[in-house]
Formats: structure tokens, sequence, C-alpha cells
């Protein structure tokens, strides 16, 4: 394949359309084309943003319009007419309807109360999480843009997914994509770490194997990014071996 043929793979290689064959082949090229390098990053950056907009949150108000109407509803009752020879015996079930129907709304309130918190609570959290990765998304895009951005790119351990590492010497941070590096086990998660002359400073949790990632802490002389397996909520220090390990260079 022909290096003008290699340069324009960029974005099958990041939307992961390429063959085993073909991917080898521009991994490689990738290795010594730092235009390809910052043109995967760029898609990769893109990619997480459009799959971050699939998600739609219903209106507010109209949530709040529908949860507060539900206690003032009531049913309306058949309009049937009884036959005349049954009109004792309705009447006498009919005495005991008030207790019935006082215990029945009684547990429909304490149900709808129930759901209704577990939602507001839900949408809560949804509309957090969403925020949150708009925020993380703007801050990775806006630091590919910076004049003095830099990348580098490797392969994972075993040849499963690629990671690329963003910094900017001017803003004193860096960013980490990943491109389909193998999903953690349950109980696990990839946590990102700063090289500091051999020493692994801590720098964000990323659950699964695609995404972007501004990493916490600012650069402070470090000399490249490290990712390992960790459990769940993260490790104070490395517990294994590096997934991927990128130098600043």
């Amino acid at each position: 394949m022909s290096a003008a043929d290699l340069h324009a793979l960029t974005g099958a290689y990041a939307t992961h359309a390429l063959d085993p064959g073909e991917n080898a082949e521009f991994e490689r090229h990738l290795a010594g084309c730092p235009a390809c390098t910052q043109e995967v990053a760029e898609f990769a950056a893109t990619l997480a943003r459009l799959g971050a907009a699939d998600s739609v949150v219903p209106p507010e108000a109209l949530k709040a319009s529908v949860m507060a109407a539900l206690p003032t509803l009531r049913q309306e009752a058949p309009r049937t007419a009884a036959p005349p020879a049954d009109t004792r015996r309705l009447a006498r079930l009919r005495r005991g309807w008030p207790k019935l129907a006082l215990a029945a709304c009684l547990a429909v309130a304490i149900g709808t109360a129930g759901v209704a918190v577990q939602e507001h609570r839900e949408a809560d959290r949804a509309r957090a999480r969403a925020v949150a990765l708009q925020q993380q998304q703007d801050l990775v895009a806006g630091l590919l843009a910076a004049p003095d951005a830099r990348t580098a790119t490797g392969a994972a351990a075993g040849g499963a997914g690629v990671g690329t590492v963003v910094w900017s010497a001017g803003r004193d941070r860096a960013a980490f994509l990943a491109s389909g590096l193998p999903a953690p086990a349950a109980g696990r998660t990839y946590e990102l770490w700063f090289d500091d002359a051999g020493t692994m400073r801590p720098a964000g949790l990323l659950p699964g194997g695609d995404g972007a990632l501004l990493l916490s802490g600012p650069l402070a002389g470090a000399r490249g990014v490290g990712v390992t397996v960790e459990p769940a909520g993260g490790s104070a220090h490395p517990s294994s071996a590096p997934v991927v390990l990128l130098s600043f260079s």
C-alpha cells in the first residue's frame, strides 16, 4: 500500500473499519507519521462527542406536570347500570368500598411516591453525568486545539487497542484518548498515571476501552503517562503492569 493510501486511512482506523492486515500496516505507519497521529486523535475526540449526543432527556417541565397530576386523578366508575334484582346485593358491597378504596389509594400513593423519587434521582444523576461528560469533551477538544499541542500514540500490550496522549506545555495539561482497548472485567477499571521519573502519580479513571479523559493534575515535569487495570475506584499505586505506556518526547 502506498504512503498516500495510508494517509487516507485515519478515519477508517479511528472507527475500527480496517481489516487486520490494513490495521497492522497503518499502525506501523502511524508510529512515524505525526500528521496521521494528530488526525487519529482528533477523529477519536469527535467520535466520543457524537456518541454522547445520542441520549435525550425529557423536558423537566413535562415530567413535573405529569407527576403533579397523578395524586388528583380518579378512575371513572363503570357506567353500566345493575339489574334491579341486584340492588340490595350491590348496596351491601358498596358499604365496604370506602375502606377498600382508601387502602388501595394509600398503596398507590406510596408506590407512586417511591417511583417518582427514584425517577427524579435517576434523572438528576443522568443530567450530572451528561454535563460532566460534555465538560470533559470540551476541555479535551480545547487541548487538541492548543498551539503547542503534541501527541504520542501507541498500541496496547497484546495489540488490542490504541492509546493516544495529547499534551500542552503552555496549558500544563494532558488528555488521554482510548480506542478499542478491551473492556475491563467486572469490578475493574483503567487508571491513568503520570510518570514522574519512575514514580507513578494517579491521573484519573477511564471505565471503558473507548473514550477521552482529561488527566487530573498538571504535567509538573512528568516524562509520560501509563495505563494500568485497577480495582473499581482506582488505586494509590499501580498494582499491575502497564497496558499502555507513552512518553512526552
